[in-house]
């Protein structure tokens, strides 16, 4: 079977080879490197889907390289938005820098008692491993290089929720500039999670929780919801 990778030093695809037989891409990868091409270029880690170091693209879909089973004529990419070094390999700096700007961590300790309850209501969001798939998966990215986006916005949700939070005012504060109104609650994030997290709806909950603390929609003013122009104001004056 082949498979077709972007190179970064001519921006073109490259076609590969591979035995007819079930492997990961990783695998794949690993194998076009050491007998096919010395200079292909990707990142991994610790090869069982928990640190996140190996995201691609393939398909034009977020994948993890050691899960992803390679099929064939598949397109591998590197991730979106992301500056990349070489070939698959991107720097995630810029992304990562998005929890510093989300405050995404306890602002203010208050010692309490955490429930086997309390910690299975995060657990999910906890269980983000940074691997950036929703990160490259979000269209806002596109046209709004300062968003926050979804992974930043999913710890901050899970740390305005703990209940050893002494100040989520401040979380909340933080996460209204290119954050939880810029989202287009597509939903793309939540589908290219390989844990299962749902982006869009802790941010969904973030927009609940600011209006709480008196945020507003900016764009809500500008909205126009079909009424009719009569050239009056209709609660007095013209």
């Amino acid at each position: 079977m082949n498979i077709t990778i972007l190179r970064s030093e001519t921006n073109t695809t490259q076609s590969y080879t591979l035995e007819n037989k079930e492997m990961t891409l990783l695998s794949a990868l690993t194998h076009i490197k050491a007998t096919q091409d010395a200079s292909l270029t990707f990142t991994a880690g610790c090869r069982a889907s928990v640190c996140g170091t190996c995201a691609v693209r393939v398909n034009g879909k977020e994948e993890l390289a050691c899960a992803y089973k390679v099929q064939d004529g598949d397109m591998v990419e590197p991730l979106q938005y992301h500056p990349v070094l070489r070939d698959l390999k991107v720097d995630k700096n810029k992304a990562k820098e998005t929890l510093v700007k989300s405050t995404a961590w306890l602002q203010s300790f208050t010692p309490a008692s955490l429930t086997h309850a309390d910690e299975k209501f995060s657990e999910r969001q906890t269980d983000c491993i940074l691997c950036d798939s929703c990160y490259s998966a979000c269209p806002v990215y596109a046209v709004n290089p300062d968003f926050l986006g979804p992974f930043a916005l999913t710890r901050a949700y899970r740390y305005s929720t703990d209940k050893r939070e002494g100040d989520v005012k401040t979380i909340i504060d933080n996460v209204q500039d290119n954050g939880v109104w810029d989202c287009t609650l597509c939903g793309e994030c939540t589908l290219a999670c390989p844990k299962g997290i749902d982006p869009k709806m802790d941010i969904m909950m973030l927009r609940g929780e600011s209006l709480n603390f008196g945020y507003e929609d900016p764009s809500f003013a500008q909205q126009s919801f079909g009424t009719p122009d009569f050239g009056f104001d209709p609660n007095g004056g013209f």
